[in-house]
Formats: structure tokens, C-alpha cells, sequence
């Protein structure tokens, strides 16, 4: 089994209504000190297979096909163990 964590970012540049959201949010909330918030996405997965190279190809497909917008977003990806 592959454990597996997909971190997946906006671009710099990027616009991020809802980390502008959040950050509004907290300054009202008195965390006056944040100077920006990005909000992202973190995907975790386990594949029934034990050969980590396939894996990680698999992966990356799965990634550049749904789980991240490549116009927009950028991602790595993490092997979790246990």
C-alpha cells in the first residue's frame, strides 16, 4: 500500500477571494497581524500497490487530470508513511 498526500496551492499571482475572505475575517476577530491568507487543499490517498515508482507516476497523472486545476493551481506531492 502507497499512502500518499497531495498538497495542492494557487499560483502566486493567482487571486484568492476566499483567503481574502478569511483574512478579512480574522483582523476582525483582533489578528490584526496577518498579512495574507491562501487557502489550498490537501488530498490524502492510499493505492493498493507496493511499487512506489508506478505510484508516483500514477499520481501525477491523477493530479495534471482532476485533483489540480494546472492553469491555476500548483501542487507537490508527499509519501506518507506508516
Amino acid at each position: 500500500m502507497v499512502k500518499a498526500r497531495v498538497v495542492v496551492t494557487l499560483k502566486d499571482g493567482v487571486l484568492d477571494p476566499q483567503g481574502q475572505a478569511t483574512q478579512r475575517a480574522l483582523h476582525a476577530l483582533g489578528y490584526g497581524e496577518v498579512a495574507e491568507v491562501r487557502i489550498g487543499k490537501v488530498i490524502e490517498l492510499n493505492l493498493d500497490t507496493d511499487d512506489r515508482q508506478w505510484a508516483a507516476a500514477r499520481l501525477k497523472e491523477m493530479c495534471d487530470r482532476l485533483l489540480a486545476n494546472p492553469v491555476i493551481e500548483s501542487y507537490r506531492i508527499e509519501r506518507v508513511e506508516g
